[in-house]
C-alpha cells in the first residue's frame, strides 16, 4: 500500500526495540517536525482553502501525537531529551525543487511529506509487532493507522493542485530517490528514519 521501493532494514526494529528511550525522543521530535512542517504549508500557501483545512487538522493530529510521546516518555522516567539531526529528513527535502511554477513547489513539498509520513507508518507497523511492551505495542498501531491516513492525505492533496499524471510520474521519482537516501543510511536504531 505504501508504495516504498525499500523495505527498512530487518535490523533497525530489532536494535530500535532495545533504545526505547532513544526511539521516543527521537518520535517526539518528529512529530513536532510533521506539525511545524503542516504550519508552514499553511503559512506559505494561505489562499489555498483545501490545503489549509486539511493541514490545520494534520497539525491538531500530529500536535496530539506529540503530547502522546511525551506521555509515554514520562510514564517510562524518561526526558525529551535534546533534537537531533535528522538526516533522512534533510536528504528528502534537498530533492524539493526551487523555483519554477508555485504548483510545482507545493506538489513536491506534499509529495516529500506524504513520503516521510509513508516511511513513519511502515516503522510504526514494525514497532508494533516487535515490542514487547505490549502498552507500546497498541500506541505504534494507533500511530500506524493515523500515519496511514496522513500519507494518502498529502498524495490526494498534491492532485487538487497538479495533474495526476504528473503528481504520480514526480512521485515515482521520488519514491526512487527515498530508496537511494534508505539504502545510503547507517542502520540506527536509535533514530526513527
Amino acid at each position: 500500500m505504501l508504495g516504498l521501493k525499500l523495505p527498512t532494514d530487518p535490523r533497525w526494529v530489532d536494535i530500535a526495540t532495545k533504545n526505547i528511550e532513544d526511539i521516543l525522543i527521537d518520535h517526539a521530535y518528529c512529530e513536532q517536525k510533521a506539525a511545524s512542517n503542516g504550519i508552514s504549508l499553511i503559512v506559505q500557501f494561505p489562499e489555498r482553502t483545501k490545503l489549509v483545512d486539511t493541514c490545520t487538522e494534520i497539525v491538531a493530529e500530529e500536535w496530539s501525537h506529540f503530547e502522546r510521546v511525551l506521555a509515554e516518555l514520562k510514564k517510562r522516567g524518561y526526558t525529551l531529551g535534546h533534537k537531533r539531526a535528522d538526516e533522512y529528513a534533510v536528504q528528502l527535502n534537498k530533492l524539493e525543487r526551487k523555483g519554477g511554477h508555485i504548483d510545482r513547489q507545493l506538489m513536491d513539498k506534499l509529495l516529500i511529506s506524504a513520503l516521510i509520513e509513508a516511511r513513519s507508518c511502515e516503522r510504526f507497523r514494525l514497532l508494533s509487532e516487535e515490542i514487547v511492551d505490549e502498552e507500546l505495542r497498541k500506541f505504534y498501531y494507533e500511530l500506524m493507522v493515523s500515519e496511514a491516513n496522513h500519507y494518502t492525505t498529502f498524495l490526494e492533496l498534491a492532485k487538487e493542485y497538479m495533474p495526476e499524471e504528473i503528481v504520480k510520474a514526480r512521485w515515482q521519482e521520488l519514491l526512487d530517490a527515498e530508496a537511494q537516501i534508505i539504502a545510503s543510511l547507517a542502520v540506527r536504531g536509535d533514530r526513527m528514519h
